[in-house]
């Protein structure tokens, strides 16, 4: 290959904490290491390539500091990697890789800028035309990298017809895609974890409840056993980088995406951030960790043996906790599991291919907090078939419930998800800004429901979050479990209060 000036590769991961999560970002939300740019970063190293992390949203910089960061490296590519806590977040994570990606061009306009994740993939075109990029990618992103740095790199006219899921425009503004990547399966060859030593790991802090039993939210780590999800939910966008759609082509419609790393694999990650960092409190980040019973119990063994004192949490679904799972997942240090009840409404529920009854629930929760687990509720108002009562139905379980901690969604039609080609096809409002699609954003813009107008279904998420935080049982709850400092703290969080313009 051609030798060149500077790095191969730069992974840009965007800020705008502010801008997404108003004054919950400076203290209360968690600031996560970028996982797929870490991945992406050991996928392109291992074939050869340098690269480095600018980690924008960690350091709190600004999109003329990233910029100047990225020139001073002058790296051949420059990938602004569009991706968030969950596949939700990639589209919220717009307005901060714009304004990167602005930057950069415009102090130094020669510099290659390609834009990846679940939102761009989800709309290549469009990010194509509308961002300050050269490149816009249609799929996961790992041999669109490769490819991409191996054709700058090697002639001064490279043919980027080839290159795998590659969105880009001619002299004369028309746009070209490469053929569909093949997907990576061997993970544990492909990207053997995380490239730690190019992240700040000091910047790094939990969710605050994440920590409720100490308060202690640094260091912290997300990191992956698997990488995908078998199921189809019609409001969730993981699927986006596999789905036929706009532009993205040569996966069928319910393709299985889900891949897992060894044992063996994750444990030698494990032992890098325990031993080398000092970390103790984990997110695991995949999809579903509590679906495949034999690969959650080989994990947790494995955990069990080296003996760590660790605070994990991870996401699960009622339907897959089997009977012995709980006790063996909190030896292991998994103290919180986050469940997706999203309604009490059994209609509502099947509508969106979530068929499980609220019977499933209430056992499943009921077992695993008997095990000593905490539990985050994830609830969702406004889906398609809610109304007031249905809302207020599933307020009232969360009341009954009352678990550690509950997050309460709007339902919101992210680009990449059946619900987002349902409202383009329907003409139902969508948010004019990607912050739009941030649940706390000022210009959040819900989903209207069939029986509701988004103003509605913001209203009552709104009143739904302060009659749980503020309610005298979870307060009681919360002091019995944790003690009076993280009452203290909810109180504080609850005190701050967001801005809207839908009112």
């Amino acid at each position: 290959m051609a030798t060149t000036r500077g790095i191969d590769l730069v992974l840009v991961n965007p800020g705008a904490r502010s801008r997404i999560y108003q004054g919950l970002g400076k203290a209360l939300t968690a600031v996560e290491p970028p996982v797929w740019a870490g991945l992406m970063a050991t996928f392109v190293q291992l074939r050869g390539y340098s690269v480095a992390i600018v980690d924008a949203n960690a350091s709190d910089l600004t999109p003329n500091e990233t910029a100047q960061q990225v020139q001073d490296m002058a790296p051949v590519l420059t990938a602004i990697v569009v991706y968030g806590h969950q596949p939700s977040a990639s589209t919220q994570s717009m307005p901060g890789a714009s304004a990167a990606a602005t930057a950069i061009k415009q102090l130094a306009p020669d510099l290659k800028v390609l834009m990846v994740g679940g939102h761009v993939a989800s709309l290549p075109e469009r990010t194509l035309r509308e961002e300050d990029v050269d490149y816009a990618c249609g799929g996961e992103g790992l041999h669109t990298l490769v490819e991409l740095l191996e054709a700058l790199k090697t002639t001064a006219h490279p043919d980027l017809s080839k290159v795998h899921d590659l969105w880009y425009l001619d002299a004369d503004d028309k746009v070209h895609a490469g053929p569909p990547a093949p997907l990576v399966q061997d993970v544990d060859q492909a990207m053997p974890g995380m490239a730690w030593d190019l992240l700040p790991m000091d910047k790094y802090r939990a969710h605050n409840w994440h920590a409720f039993d100490g308060l202690q939210r640094e260091p912290y780590v997300a990191m992956y056993t698997t990488l995908g999800c078998p199921y189809h939910c019609t409001f969730c966008c993981i699927q986006a980088p596999f789905k036929s759609g706009e532009g993205v082509l040569g996966f069928a419609l319910k393709v299985n995406t889900y891949r897992m790393w060894s044992v063996n694999s994750f444990m030698s990650q494990l032992d890098v951030i325990v031993q080398q960092y000092g970390v103790r409190n984990i997110k695991i980040a995949d999809e579903m960790f509590v679906l495949n019973p034999k690969h959650v119990n080989d994990l947790c063994d494995a955990i069990i043996e080296r003996g760590y004192d660790l605070n994990i949490w991870a996401y699960a679904r009622v339907d897959t906790v089997r009977e012995n799972m709980p006790d063996k997942l909190k030896k292991a240090g998994f103290n919180w599991l986050g469940f997706g009840v999203e309604s009490a409404n059994e209609r509502v529920r099947k509508d969106v291919d979530k068929g499980f009854g609220q019977d499933l629930i209430l056992r499943t929760l009921d077992r695993v907090q008997k095990a000593g687990i905490h539990i985050g509720a994830n609830y969702i108002f406004g889906l398609p078939e809610d109304d007031m009562d249905t809302m207020e139905e599933t307020l009232n379980l969360a009341l009954e419930l009352n678990t550690e901690w509950a997050n309460f969604y709007c339902a919101m039609a992210y680009p990449g998800s059946d619900l987002y080609t349902q409202a383009l096809k329907e003409g139902w409002p969508l948010p004019k800004e990607w912050a739009g699609y941030s649940q706390h954003a000022v210009d959040s813009l819900p989903l209207p429901s069939r029986h509701l107008s988004g103003q509605e279904i913001l209203k009552f998420r709104d009143k739904a979050f302060n009659t749980y935080f503020e309610g005298p049982r979870y307060l009681d709850m919360i002091r019995s479990t944790f003690g009076q400092p993280t009452v203290d703290h909810v109180n504080d969080m609850t005190s701050i209060k967001l801005e809207r313009e839908l009112r």
